[in-house]
């Protein structure tokens, strides 16, 4: 296991910056995720940590070696493509031995790591196939047995499920996460799928445009959201502007165009002054729904329209001129557009109060 820390990344392209000034620290044998939308640098920082790219300025450590500047194949870490880049002539077995020969390893320890590497992923049954007689699941697994088996530093992704159906996915999931902490291995893993990186990631960092937006673990990312991107970008949300009547304790009241809302602070330093304009940002299934509710941040309207998903429904809300997204688990409110108004409420740590 290795510590990575990235300081002050910069990487330019003729079209522009693609890395501007980036910072993060991962610890040893975490699982890291690197998430961002099309274009926002998630790709070209994995492949400056790889050594594909090399930054115009700023550091990369490998605990405390500056790897910046090394040549990919002095740097020991395994990756894995989205294409899985199997040779196709080869059998899983020799696939996974292919980087090892390049190491000029003895054959017979060529033969043992390649087994337990195998073993690994579960894969130790088709040492004898070829790959285009696997599925896409299992060729994945093989692609990662190729990168475990030189016993890489570090182990970096990328967006290795996206060729694969949502089932397999899931699978796979699990399967990762498994297999990067029984081999205790730094992981950094790109994906644009955020259910995929709130699903079995340790901590993230959200791109855009080159800057990091925010760093932290799943929940810290989804229930305090650092501004309106990450909000977006995480999940989904309902936005309301307002501006603040009054702050403390890392909370703050504010007022909005359907009424009042107490809320807390996503940065609970922040210091929002009387009659600041802010956002509050709070998740459809955050809201309650009932026919009567609470005093305090509580709205009263209508279901317009509904989306019924079994153990969920997604109702389009109005509360005048104004829409919510809300979310009903084990739905009881299916067909209340009949039945007048309802009361819906949400607590107050689950409104986050935004500045941008």
């Amino acid at each position: 296991m290795i510590s990575v820390r990235v300081e002050n990344l910069v990487k330019r392209f003729p079209g522009g910056l693609a890395l501007d000034h980036v910072n993060v620290s991962i610890k040893p044998g975490e699982l890291f995720f690197i998430l961002g939308p099309s274009g926002c640098g998630k790709t070209t920082m994995l492949r400056t940590l790889a050594g594909f790219y090399i930054p115009d300025s700023g550091r990369i450590l490998f605990d405390d070696e500056d790897v910046a500047r090394l040549e990919p194949h002095k740097r020991n870490t395994g990756m894995v493509f989205q294409s899985y880049a199997l040779w196709p002539h080869k059998t899983v077995a020799e696939n996974v031995a292919f980087g090892l020969e390049q190491q000029k390893v003895k054959k017979d320890e060529i033969r043992r790591r390649v087994r337990e590497a195998l073993e690994s992923v579960r894969m130790e049954a088709f040492a004898d196939r070829k790959p285009n007689e696997l599925s896409g699941g299992q060729q994945q697994r093989v692609a990662l047995a190729r990168a475990l088996v030189i016993r890489p530093r570090c182990l970096l992704l990328d967006e290795p499920l996206s060729n694969l159906d949502a089932k397999l996915r899931h699978e796979m999931r699990r399967e990762i996460r498994r297999i990067c902490k029984e081999h205790k291995l730094t992981t950094i893993y790109v994906t644009h799928d955020q259910e995929e990186a709130l699903s079995i990631a340790d901590y993230m960092v959200i791109l855009s445009w080159g800057r990091v937006q925010q760093i932290g673990s799943p929940l810290q990312v989804y229930k305090r959201p650092a501004n309106r991107f990450v909000a977006n970008f995480i999940g989904e949300t309902n936005f309301l502007e307002g501006e603040v009547l009054r702050t403390g304790a890392g909370e703050a009241l504010v007022k909005t165009g359907i009424g009042e809302f107490r809320g807390a602070l996503a940065d609970y330093d922040a210091e929002f002054k009387e009659g600041q304009k802010v956002y509050l940002s709070i998740r459809p299934e955050c809201w309650h729904l009932d026919i009567t509710g609470p005093e305090e941040n509580c709205v009263i309207g209508e279901i317009r329209d509904s989306t019924y998903f079994g153990e969920v429904a997604h109702y389009d809300f109005r509360v005048g001129d104004t829409a919510l997204k809300i979310s009903e688990l084990n739905p009881r409110h299916m067909g209340s557009a009949r039945h007048g108004k309802l009361h819906a409420w949400a607590d107050p740590e689950d409104v986050v109060v935004l500045a941008e």
